[in-house]
C-alpha cells in the first residue's frame, strides 16, 4: 500500500482539492492518503473560515484516510519554515509520496532549483545581493534562481513546493514528490469548470455571493463568515498597550515594529494598517503573519524552542486507524494534554483567540473533542 501526503489549509475545502484527491485515487487506487492541515491561521496570515474539526469531518468525507493538525507555530510562518515542520512530520508518518499542486512547475524543475539552492554556492551570494537593494526574500530568492538557472519562481505554490523538495533532499527523507498542475491560480478569479481559488471564494463569500457550486456538498453550513478584520480591535489594544515591545513576536524587527507604532493609533482596521507599512521590503503576506503573531503573542523566543514532539489525529476512517495501530509512534496524540509540549500549550492558546471572534466553545473543545471517525 502506498502511503501518500498532503500539505494543505481547505480554507475552505474547494472541488480543486476534491479534483487532486480523486486525481490521487486514480493513479494510487490502492493507496492510504494523509492529510496534513492547518487549524486557525493560515500561511498567508489570515483567519481559517472553518473550525479544524469542521475541516476534518469534510475531509474524511471525500476520501481522507487519515487527518492530522499541523500546528500554528508552523502553519503561520514562511515558506520554508511551514514546509520544514510539515514534511518532518509527514516523515515521521512514514509516508512515500508528497503529493501537491503547483502552477507550473514539475518534479524535475522542482528537483533542480532546490539542489541549486542547497549546493550552488552562487546562490546564497546573489540572494543577499538582492537583499542589500531592499527587496523582499522571496524576490531576492526568484531572482537568484532566475540568475543560475533562466526558470523563473514566483507563484506561491511554486515556492511552497520547491520549500517542500528542498526539505526532503536536505534531509535524506525516503518521500517522492509528485506535482500535479493547479488548476485555479491562487489570486485571480479565474473559474475552470466550478474549480475557482479558495481566495475567491473567500471574496465571494464575503460580498454575499454565492459560493455552492464552488465547494462541496453539505459544506456551506459549517462555513463562517468572519474575517481577519473582526480580530483588529483586540490586535490594535495589543500593539498600543505594549508598543516598543512588539519585536519579540515572530516575523517583527525593529523597522517593521517602528511602521506599525507609527501608524497604529491612525487605522480603523486590519487591512488599512498593512497599506500604510507594506513597503518593497515587506510583503503583503510578511506583514499579516507578523500580525497574527502580534495578536496570538507567538514569541520569537518560543519559535527557538519549537520541535516536531508531537503529532495530533483529528480524525480518520477505518482504513487510517488500522495505520495509526501499526506505525505506533508515542508522540501521536487523539486528545489534547498540556504541559507535554510547548507546541501543543500554544495551539490551545491561538484556538482560545481563534474563539473570541468565533463566540463558540471551540477553546472547550480543544481538550475534550474526541477525533473524528467515518466509518
Amino acid at each position: 500500500m502506498t502511503t501518500i501526503g498532503i500539505i494543505c489549509e481547505y480554507n475552505p475545502f474547494h472541488l480543486g482539492h476534491k479534483y487532486q484527491i480523486e486525481e490521487i485515487r486514480k493513479k494510487y487506487k490502492d493507496s492510504l492518503i494523509i492529510c496534513l492541515c492547518s487549524s486557525t491561521f493560515t500561511q498567508r496570515g489570515d483567519v481559517s473560515i472553518i473550525n479544524k474539526w469542521y475541516k476534518a469531518q469534510i475531509a474524511l468525507e471525500n476520501n481522507i484516510d487519515l487527518f492530522i493538525e499541523l500546528p500554528f507555530v508552523y502553519a503561520t510562518q514562511s515558506a520554508d519554515v511551514f514546509a520544514m515542520g510539515a514534511v518532518e512530520i509527514l516523515n515521521k508518518m512514514n509516508i512515500d509520496i508528497l503529493f501537491f499542486g503547483t502552477e507550473t512547475m514539475d518534479n524535475d524543475i522542482l528537483i533542480n532549483l532546490a539542489n541549486i539552492q542547497l549546493n550552488d554556492k552562487r546562490y546564497n551570494k546573489k540572494v543577499l545581493e538582492y537583499l542589500d537593494t531592499g527587496l523582499n526574500y522571496p524576490t531576492c530568492l526568484a531572482k537568484a534562481l532566475k540568475d543560475i538557472s533562466k526558470i523563473e519562481i514566483e507563484k506561491p505554490n511554486d515556492i511552497l513546493g520547491l520549500s517542500y523538495t528542498k526539505e526532503i533532499i536536505k534531509n535524506n527523507y525516503n518521500i517522492k514528490i509528485e506535482t500535479i498542475k493547479r488548476i485555479d491560480n491562487y489570486n485571480n478569479n479565474l473559474v475552470v469548470n466550478n474549480i475557482a481559488s479558495a481566495t475567491h471564494i473567500r471574496n465571494l463569500l464575503n460580498d454575499n455571493k454565492d459560493i455552492s457550486n464552488y465547494i462541496v456538498d453539505n459544506e456551506l453550513k459549517y462555513i463562517n463568515k468572519y474575517k481577519i478584520d473582526d480580530f483588529f480591535p483586540y490586535l490594535k489594544y495589543k500593539i498600543i498597550s505594549e508598543q516598543n515591545k512588539i519585536d519579540k513576536y515572530v516575523e517583527v524587527d525593529e523597522s517593521l515594529k517602528n511602521r506599525i507604532i507609527k501608524n497604529i493609533n491612525n487605522t480603523n482596521n486590519w487591512q488599512e494598517l498593512i497599506m500604510k507599512i507594506k513597503t518593497k521590503r515587506y510583503t503583503y503576506t510578511k506583514i499579516n503573519r507578523a500580525l497574527v503573531h502580534i495578536l496570538t503573542s507567538f514569541t520569537k523566543e518560543e519559535a527557538k524552542n519549537i520541535t516536531t514532539d508531537y503529532i495530533r489525529v483529528l480524525g480518520f476512517n477505518k482504513k487510517g486507524q488500522n495505520y495509526l495501530k501499526k506505525i505506533k509512534h508515542n508522540n501521536i496524540l487523539t486528545h489534547y494534554k498540556s504541559n507535554i509540549s510547548l507546541a501543543l500549550d500554544i495551539e490551545y492558546r491561538i484556538t482560545s483567540i481563534y474563539s473570541l471572534i468565533l463566540n463558540n466553545n471551540l477553546d472547550k473543545e480543544e481538550i475534550t473533542h474526541n477525533p473524528i471517525i467515518l466509518d
